[in-house]
């Protein structure tokens, strides 16, 4: 039987200072790690972006040893959404090459908002909304890492994975003196260096401008990577493009107060056909979560994918090795009607987020719907059949009193 990969660590409270001493970083774990070409291997697949601030000294400290990576997530929803789907992928290949994954929840730094890709400020969220929101966000993330265990794993792979914990930033924020947090953390940032942000300035020439809290959101997401750093080793953070300068602002404040070598990494934004990120605030997201988009909605999500689109999304979103994407896209060439390599994308993905039972239920939904299968609409369960149809139109009809 397998060892389960994923395990949870809560963070160990907030330090005796807001700084630790230059250099010092507790709880250093080394596991097992392999690297296999892997930044390569994701520039291949068109997963990396940019690294910042050079690729040959991340590509040193990866083939030194397992490393610890983040990505963060704020919990202003219920659940993460395709547009967040490639940070998880880029996430589970740097576990697969054997390095140690951190899933940061922005509890704390949900409440301020990220200006960063917003034409304008985020409605305020509730404490108790940001609380259940990062509950349901965490669930929807470790069900894909156990998904992808599972799915795409042989059993010696699954034993080599790297660990992943999820750690909440309200946990070393909460009930602590702001005044004392911007006397000791905020005076290592320069204020025509944090004005000089494209998601800044992008906003101060809005119509709406922007509020001092987005402002200091830099500085918080800073400070959270330099945390990780100090209390779990960890030296690179990973996220979308639009993500850039808060990492630029991580790297520049531990940098001055540790002197040590951290690094960042971009992924590119996934965007609709006509430009636009995909997302809560485009008002076009496609859910992870199965209570907001079923299955079969996401396998139909990816099924529906232009041929344009198709080998792209097959090299970012799935684990199928690049010669096999090859092949299959040679076979969808021949006859792009059966759009076979766009059924292979929806399968591959719904099986990461939803498993094997996601994707029956998808499959399932689908004969009924486009193959009029009687036999697939008897088999399918209750929970199916309210997914299925849960934007159909419906009439009732009462008979009239004493009629039969």
């Amino acid at each position: 039987m397998v060892a389960p990969c994923v395990w949870m660590a809560p963070l160990l409270g907030w330090p005796r200072s807001f700084l630790l001493a230059p250099g010092r970083a507790v709880n250093r774990v080394r596991s097992r790690w392999k690297t296999g070409g892997n930044l390569l291997q994701l520039h291949k697949r068109g997963i990396l972006k940019e690294v910042f601030p050079a690729a040959g000294g991340l590509q040193q400290l990866l083939s030194s040893g397992a490393q610890g990576l983040y990505c963060g997530f704020d919990p202003t929803a219920d659940s993460l959404h395709v547009g967040n789907l490639l940070a998880l992928v880029g996430l589970l290949h740097f576990q697969r090459a054997g390095h140690r994954v951190l899933v940061l929840l922005g509890g704390a730094t949900a409440r301020l908002g990220d200006p960063s890709g917003r034409s304008s400020e985020r409605e305020a969220v509730s404490a108790d909304t940001v609380r259940e929101n990062a509950r349901s966000i965490q669930e929807g993330v470790l069900g894909v890492f156990r998904n992808h265990r599972a799915c795409f794993c042989s059993e010696a792979e699954a034993m080599s994975l790297g660990p992943i914990s999820i750690v909440d930033n309200s946990d070393w924020y909460k009930g602590k003196e702001v005044v004392e947090f911007i006397n000791v953390v905020g005076r290592h940032f320069r204020m025509g260096t944090m004005l000089s942000r494209h998601s800044v300035q992008t906003r101060l020439k809005s119509p709406e401008g922007m509020s001092l809290n987005e402002f200091t959101y830099q500085m918080f997401q800073a400070y959270d990577f330099y945390y990780l750093n100090q209390h779990h080793d960890c030296r690179i953070q990973l996220g979308g493009t639009d993500q850039l300068g808060n990492i630029m602002s991580g790297y520049e404040f531990i940098r001055k107060v540790t002197e040590q070598d951290v690094y960042g990494i971009t992924v590119p934004l996934v965007t609709s056909s006509s430009g636009d990120k995909l997302g809560k605030t485009a008002g076009n997201a496609v859910w992870l979560n199965r209570n907001r988009t079923s299955p079969f909605e996401l396998y139909q999500y990816f099924v529906r994918q232009q041929d344009a689109n198709v080998e792209r999304y097959l090299k970012l979103f799935t684990f199928i090795p690049l010669p096999e994407i090859e092949s299959i896209m040679v076979n969808h060439r021949i006859d792009p009607g059966k759009r076979i390599a766009q059924k292979r994308l929806a399968a591959e993905v719904t099986k990461l987020v939803h498993g094997k039972e996601g994707l029956e239920s998808a499959k399932r939904c689908t004969k009924v719907l486009y193959h009029n299968s009687v036999d697939a609409l008897e088999a399918m369960p209750d929970e199916e059949l309210q997914e299925l149809f849960k934007e159909a139109s419906f009439s009732e009809n009462l008979l009239e009193p004493a009629t039969r």
